[in-house]
């Protein structure tokens, strides 16, 4: 045996090997890496990375707010169209953290969330010292309460207005507009009719998200079934809501909004319970794309999101409703009449857009959208754009309300974006993106390069084969040669010896 056919049994263990190693990898690699994601997804504190992810939400998380600034007050109370001017955005950073956090023996934790919000001058476009115009919900949003009101107390209410000085616009700077201003019909309410309005304090459109909470959730850790993982159980001890007309409607489905179970398809939606649209809400598949550089599936907001009754039969039960594209939430806002909408109407119905002047729907810059990693159920990019509106319209003995024709009146958009960043992407990216994707090359390239042994140790076994019987034939017609050259006389006498012997036949 030649040392070629050595060789090329070592490369046929070691092919042989790798060989086997890289088929092992391709049947436990998956196993292992999905192993890895249901140990780092489960809500454990022994979780650093993802535990902290959900706990502290230590990336850079914004909320951008767009006034739409009246132009002509004095002739919308003619009853002339509305025409508005988009101002902003005004940004605010947000800090979010939970609370309050029990770990329970069903596999649940409970937790309050909270959030506060800084004013981000250099993103802005304008100050919260801007004076804008915007109708004003204590007085319109009111009057359109009591409108079934007996005539008596619709004209009691009017003075009321005109009492505290009370128009049917408010012209104010935006930080006052935000998070409150001063009013004495404001003073009055809460002190001889405690609880009509959502705030105790000042009032401004968003006075009670500023250091509040979002309510007490209880959602599931994931230890048993990791399918259940971020999944709501309750919300303030509710397993429904009972704001509207439907069962269906009235579920708590889905997770917080924040993460989702790992292991997602295309064919998977993305449920999640919002308590500041009242409701649960249910994002789509769009299409795959890659957001800092990791692999994400983009989900948007269906069409049939806020869409009517008559349009989409499963949401009648959110009905009273209007035009599609609108939520009727005044059931979880004092009655007020509120609707939520995507901004500019976008995926509303067109004639919504008659009402109004000012408005460009635009699908680039108002579509909702998460981008998520679908194998850990994690956001990289979120984008969550909702549009606040008032139902306007005269109501007789209400001289506010002057002759002001039924609109749905835009007041302001807002859009919640946040996306991972810094030292988290780095430690997210090595530990869930880099490091299965290397296991799933490696069984690759460990099936190639045994393979590829194999094939090397197959050559140097023939090479050798042919190489050793071309040298053995070599070697027999050299001693061939040599004999004759040693015994030239017996063969000679040989030869004289036949030829007698044929002569004497």
């Amino acid at each position: 045996m030649g040392s070629q056919t050595t060789v090329s049994i070592v490369f046929l263990v070691l092919g042989g090997m790798a060989l086997l190693f890289g088929t092992v990898l391709v049947f436990v690699g998956p196993i292992i890496i999905d192993d890895q994601i249901v140990k780092n997804v489960e809500i454990n504190p022994k979780n650093d990375l993802s535990y902290t992810m959900w706990k502290d939400i230590p990336v850079p998380f914004f909320m951008s707010v767009y006034f739409f600034h009246i132009v002509n007050p004095d002739e919308i109370l003619k009853g002339e169209r509305p025409m508005v001017i988009q101002r902003g955005p005004y940004v605010y950073r947000e800090n979010r953290w939970k609370d309050n956090i029990t770990f329970h023996e069903n596999h649940t934790v409970s937790y309050k969330e909270y959030r506060q919000y800084f004013f981000e001058e250099s993103m802005s476009v304008g100050d919260e010292s801007d004076v804008v115009t915007i109708p004003n919900m204590l007085v319109l949003g009111a009057s359109v309460m009591m409108e079934n009101m007996p005539f008596p107390v619709r004209l009691l209410l009017s003075t009321t207005f005109k009492t505290f000085n009370e128009g049917p616009f408010l012209t104010k700077p935006v930080g006052e507009l935000m998070w409150g201003y001063d009013s004495k019909l404001v003073d009055f309410l809460n002190k001889y009719l405690p609880g009509m309005l959502p705030s105790s304090g000042k009032f401004g459109l968003f006075a009670d998200f500023n250091n509040s909470n979002t309510g007490l959730f209880t959602i599931f850790t994931g230890r048993d079934d990791i399918r259940k993982v971020h999944m709501v159980d309750s919300w303030n001890g509710l397993k429904n809501v009972d704001f509207w007309r439907s069962d269906q409607c009235n579920m708590i489905n889905g997770t917080a909004g924040q993460m989702w179970p790992p292991f997602m398809t295309k064919e998977t939606t993305m449920p999640f319970y919002s308590p500041d649209a009242c409701r649960s809400m249910e994002l789509v598949y769009q299409r795959p794309l890659v957001s800092s550089g990791i692999p994400v599936f983009r989900y948007i907001s269906p069409k049939t999101l806020f869409a009517n009754g008559a349009d989409f039969p499963p949401n009648e039960g959110f009905c009273p409703c209007r035009q599609s594209g609108l939520l009727n939430v005044s059931s979880c806002r004092h009655g007020s009449p509120t609707f939520i909408s995507q901004p500019h109407f976008y995926n509303a119905d067109p004639q919504l857009l008659d009402t109004v002047s000012g408005l460009s729907p635009m699908k680039m810059n108002t579509a909702l959208f998460i981008d998520i990693h679908p194998e850990t159920g994690v956001p990289v990019n979120v984008s969550v754009r909702l549009q606040l509106n008032l139902f306007l319209k005269k109501v007789s003995g209400i001289s506010e309300t002057g002759n002001i024709a039924e609109v749905v009146m835009p007041m302001l958009w807002f859009e919640e974006s946040g996306y991972i960043d810094g030292p988290v992407l780095h430690t997210f990216r090595t530990n869930l993106v880099v490091l299965p994707q290397v296991m799933e090359y490696m069984q690759y390239i460990f099936i190639a390069l045994g393979l590829a042994a194999i094939l090397t140790a197959v050559i140097l076994f023939i090479t050798d084969k042919k190489v050793w019987k071309k040298s053995s034939r070599s070697l027999t017609q050299a001693d061939n040669v040599n004999h004759s050259k040693q015994h030239p006389a017996n063969e000679t006498q040989a030869e004289k010896y036949n030829q007698s012997d044929t002569g004497k036949k």
